[in-house]
């Protein structure tokens, strides 16, 4: 991909691209990467910023995601200054990780879409076939998908209630992609979970706010009632996406960021940050695996922003898994972050807390709820960052609120910080899904951005 100007500013990224198996794609033959590589071993950088989308993300979504991102940090112009004063000469680089995390995205499709007019077109089984690959690889469910999408033909006006065939096809999509989910071959990422949500609510929100106009990445012939009913079956993508950004994180991302530490200068400073499930990306990217794990030097600052990842991911002890750690616990074990560690969290953030996985072996196996609500004094089982912060035992935890722009953080090295950021990270009218996930092109999310940076 070429360098991407960032409207209204002087600024420019870098979007490095990653295919499913975590290859970097080309531009003109050529690796972007071994550009940016040039840069940073030639160029007087002082700072190398690096960054991930989350889920449901293709790469036009990704680029607009990067450009509200880094126009946000843009606005922020008394942090600028103070960067500059304090680092004269101040030289950022700015990369963008792009993985496809977007079921029909447009990585693998073409912006025409075919006319549907016989339910064996083949590129109808393109589409299914598609949707087999990235998220349950099984005939139930290819016979599941052929028959929402008939009912999306034959429906010419969205139905004020789901059919009652469309309703018994995501049951089995449901069930079928929770099945593919048990094949992680990582005890210590695998954990029991359902997605929670009802197909008929997600719908019933979609149908009253019409999102119709909105792209799904696979062209403008979805028809409105193509588009509601196709929604679920890409929600169903939540279990091989999130192990998908672990994989590609510590791959991938590991090894580019190890690339980028050893043409760099011993004074450049490393900052990651992700949203989403982007978190998993750049803390697995800090991580590694077990047989690949070591890092150049510790990166400066890591901040996690509405993260879909399990609040005891970085935990010395998992509750109830027989004294596991958390995933990403090597992180703090090993000092892999200099800086501080920054979390947000927002009570609107309906992705995170309603959409994430909320249901954990004691309660199932109980086949009882547990008490997820934020306001508990007990954590959840499973839940992710987003709403309860990083959480758990052997870790240097402080839990405030996020702050104006007036005001000043003082994060030290080596502690986790979880914002609370309601005040910030909202929207009007929050649908059922989403909420205010997405939220978080605000100055003062910035704001604490840049606070990290300066920290160390």
């Amino acid at each position: 991909m070429p360098i991407e100007k960032v409207s209204g500013t002087s600024l420019e990224y870098y979007l490095i691209c990653f295919d499913k198996a975590g290859k970097e794609r080309p531009e003109n033959g050529e690796l972007l990467s071994e550009k940016v590589l040039h840069v940073l071993s030639s160029q007087p950088i002082t700072d190398v910023f690096l960054m991930s989308h989350g889920w449901q993300g293709d790469v036009p979504s990704a680029k607009n995601q990067y450009q509200k991102w880094i126009a946000a940090m843009a606005t922020t112009s008394d942090d600028i200054q103070k960067i500059q004063q304090i680092r004269p000469g101040f030289s950022p680089l700015l990369i963008g990780l792009h993985w496809p995390s977007q079921v029909w995205g447009n990585e693998n499709l073409d912006a025409q879409l075919p006319s549907f007019d016989i339910a064996g077109d083949p590129q109808l089984d393109d589409l299914i076939e598609d949707y087999a690959g990235q998220v349950s690889d099984t005939e139930a469910s290819r016979d599941a998908l052929r028959r929402i999408f008939n009912a999306s033909i034959e429906y010419n006006t969205p139905p004020d209630t789901l059919p009652p065939e469309v309703l018994a096809a995501y049951e089995v999509l449901i069930r079928e992609a929770s099945f593919a989910n048990d094949s992680e071959e990582t005890d210590e990422w695998q954990e029991t979970e359902t997605l929670s949500f009802d197909p008929e609510s997600i719908y019933e929100d979609d149908l009253e706010k019409q999102t119709s106009d909105v792209s799904f990445g696979i062209g403008s012939h979805f028809a409105s009632t193509r588009n509601l009913f196709l929604n679920v079956p890409r929600l169903l993508s939540f279990w091989k996406m999130k192990d998908l950004a672990r994989k590609i994180g510590e791959t991938s991302g590991f090894n580019l960021l190890t690339k980028l530490q050893q043409v760099a200068n011993h004074q450049v400073r490393f900052h990651l940050m992700g949203h989403s499930f982007g978190t998993i990306v750049v803390s697995a990217s800090v991580a590694g695996t077990k047989d690949n794990n070591k890092l150049v030097r510790p990166i400066n600052s890591l901040v996690l922003i509405q993260g879909a990842v399990s609040l005891w991911s970085y935990s010395s002890n998992v509750p109830h898994r027989n004294n596991l750690s958390g995933y990403f616990h090597p992180i703090i074990a090993e000092g892999k972050v200099a800086g501080p560690i920054v979390t947000t969290q927002s009570d609107l953030d309906h992705a995170v807390r309603n959409a994430y996985p909320i249901a954990g072996t004691i309660g199932l196996t109980l086949d009882q709820d547990i008490d997820f609500d934020v306001s508990t004094r007990k954590y959840p089982d499973v839940g992710g960052i987003g709403v309860y912060g990083i959480q758990g035992e052997g870790l240097d935890i402080t839990n405030i609120e996020m702050l104006s722009l007036a005001e000043s953080y003082n994060f030290q090295p080596g502690k986790i910080y979880n914002l609370e950021s309601t005040k910030y990270i909202s929207v009007e009218n929050p649908d059922l899904f989403s909420g205010a996930h997405n939220a978080i092109d605000k100055p003062e999310v910035a704001h604490a951005f840049w606070s990290a940076v300066l920290s160390v």
